[in-house]
């Protein structure tokens, strides 16, 4: 088993709970369990453990060897290392971009030994293709409305449009400007990343109800989960996505407070957890929608493959390999037209990885 880090530019700089970073670093690990495989780990502040912590913790998992992980690659594909030793595992236990770095280099061992793909280790008829959103910064409303008909005019039928930098009617005003600029067929999203409070949040609702959204992402703090689900109902959907950092998902779901799930696979654990939480969700009658957290291209193109694997999944947030400036190998999973396309070679994506060790 091997490890090695990187360090990636950001094309432009990432404001987070922690601060602005303008580089993603992080390490992929191979494991050779007779066919290798290889998984990521990029830890991001805010929503997964340190770097530092990240790195302790995968050097506990090499010093383990691969043969202490050759017995995942044969157990259940949906929880791969529910029986692994527990001097690998307990490691991981509070370190999800590490834990997502076994997962999927576990799972892209099976996928290349039984010569399937991801997505259909964790479905039986994954789709071809997964729907991806546009992404559209803080802006005038000007500067939104052109990113936005850009957007559109490159294929994507889906718009999240950043808010909570401004005040509220400013927004407002930004996402009535991009209704009326790209029609009715367009789907509309905002994505508050918790800057409101319960008023604002009320007023954004009633507000945004006439400008058909599709949804409402995290317009509250995290921890507000009846504030979250007081906010349902409304007219807006409302989607969570910073609290599944802190929160179980059950939890979440048992409280009522959303309509959909924002599930990112590096801060969840892997990509069978991940896929996991979304069963979950669906069964609850919430929808769920996978995105990164600005991953290089092992992991971006393992999270497509769990958005292939959910059914009717809605659009994603996996149009993030433009974030880069420039990536550790050509991107198996290319956005085009404002879809992509799920690898069908073996694992995550067949040999596209076998020059990073």
């Amino acid at each position: 088993m091997n490890r090695r880090d990187f360090s990636l530019t950001l094309t432009r700089p990432l404001g987070t709970a922690a601060g602005t970073i303008r580089r993603r670093e992080g390490d992929l690990l191979r494991l050779d369990a007779g066919t290798y495989g290889v998984g990521e780990a990029t830890p991001l502040p805010g929503w997964t453990e340190s770097l530092a912590d990240c790195r302790a913790a995968l050097d506990a998992v090499v010093d383990g060897g691969d043969e202490a992980l050759r017995g995942a690659v044969d157990a259940d594909q949906y929880d791969p290392l529910t029986d692994a030793p527990t001097t690998l595992t307990d490691p991981l236990t509070d370190a999800p971009a590490a834990r997502h770095a076994v997962e999927s280099a576990v799972l892209d061992a099976r996928g290349r030994r039984e010569g399937r793909p991801l997505a259909a280790l964790l479905a039986d008829e994954p789709v071809a293709t997964v729907p991806v959103n546009a992404t559209i910064g803080d802006g005038s409303p000007e500067e939104t409305v052109t990113a936005a008909i850009d957007a559109v005019d490159a294929g994507f039928s889906c718009l999240k449009v950043k808010v909570g930098a401004g005040d509220l009617d400013r927004d407002v005003t930004r996402l009535r400007a991009v209704r009326a600029a790209v029609g009715d067929d367009v789907a509309l999203r905002a994505d508050a990343n918790a800057a409101w409070d319960r008023e604002t949040a009320r007023e954004a609702v009633a507000a945004l109800a006439t400008l058909d959204l599709s949804y409402l992402e995290q317009p509250l703090a995290p921890d507000d989960l009846d504030g979250h689900a007081a906010l349902r109902g409304r007219g807006v959907g409302v989607a969570l996505d910073e609290t599944l950092a802190t929160t179980p998902a059950r939890d979440v779901l048992d409280a009522g407070a959303a309509d959909v799930l924002v599930l990112k696979p590096m801060a969840l654990g892997g990509p069978a957890q991940a896929y996991a939480v979304a069963e979950l969700a669906l069964a609850a009658g919430v929808d769920p929608v996978v995105t990164t957290t600005v991953d290089a291209a092992p992991a971006r193109t393992a999270a497509v493959h769990v958005a292939g694997a959910i059914p009717d999944v809605r659009p994603c947030g996996l149009a993030t390999a433009g974030a880069l400036e420039a990536d550790l190998v050509p991107d198996p999973a290319p956005v085009e037209s404002g879809t992509v396309a799920v690898p069908e070679g073996p694992g995550v994506a067949g040999d596209a990885f076998d020059g990073l060790f």
